[in-house]
């Protein structure tokens, strides 16, 4: 049997990936964090699979229910939201199953950040304007910043920033990046993206606040900061000059 962690993907059930919909018809068992991940994506169990929601569960809770089906030789489908290589918190569960001599599996899942985008109308990355994504938290009750990894430091390179878990914090993000980006960078929280709630708030670090307190949301909230997010008048790539000579182009 094989543990499968399968990136769910931002919240719309079909933005899950193929591979990922297929190893949830096929496993037995489906162990999702149903406080993030909506139900809707439970669609794609086969009939008959055990799920169990992990919201309300402990890490020894979730490993005694790996240990279950790995005695009973059951594949477990283990969805968590997003995409599994950030804020998972698949990292510890892998350990305990090396640790257990359980086999696993990681399917990628479209991430958050990239949903909000799609949500925005945005690409993150603009010719000679904005050619660096951030993705960044603030220090919160369950996990800690490490040392110089912090909105300072992340603000003095002047890239764009996408800080997840951090709207309870609006007021701090405000605070620390307005020296750095001015008051006029523009802003925008995005809010469920891929949801049938989704909401996003445009504004710039001046009055993003405002604009969020007449019209507040909760939680599961991205925040991008940067020129980038609204810059119109810039170059086009070379990848598409007519005179640009690559590898694929003969212009010879």
């Amino acid at each position: 049997m094989t543990i499968h962690f399968i990136g769910a993907g931002p919240g719309a059930a079909d933005l899950i990936t193929v591979r990922g919909r297929d190893l949830l018809a096929r496993c037995p068992v489906c162990l999702y964090a149903g406080s993030i991940v909506p139900p809707e994506m439970l669609a794609w169990c086969g009939p008959g699979t055990r799920i169990v929601d992990t919201a309300p569960m402990s890490l020894n809770e979730i490993e005694a229910e790996y240990l279950r089906a790995h005695e009973a030789g059951q594949d477990v489908a283990r969805l968590h939201s997003g995409d599994l290589s950030v804020w998972s918190a698949v990292a510890e569960q892998m350990r305990r199953l090396d640790r257990l001599g359980i086999p696993y599996s990681l399917t990628p899942g479209v991430p958050a950040f990239a949903a909000a985008a799609a949500a925005m109308g945005r690409e993150l990355t603009i010719p000679a304007a904005a050619q660096s994504l951030v993705l960044t938290r603030v220090s919160g009750r369950a996990s800690p910043m490490p040392e110089g990894e912090n909105l300072a430091a992340f603000g003095a390179t002047g890239a764009t920033l996408a800080i997840h878990l951090a709207i309870h914090a609006l007021d701090r993000v405000v605070a620390e990046l307005t020296p750095l980006y001015g008051a006029d960078c523009p802003v925008a929280v995005v809010f469920h993206a891929s949801w049938p709630d989704e909401k996003i708030i445009r504004g710039a670090l001046g009055d993003i606040e405002a604009r969020f307190a007449a019209d507040p949301v909760e939680r599961t909230a991205i925040i991008f900061v940067g020129k980038g997010l609204g810059t119109e008048d810039f170059r086009e790539s070379s990848l598409y000059d007519p005179e640009y000579q690559r590898r694929f182009r003969d212009r010879s």
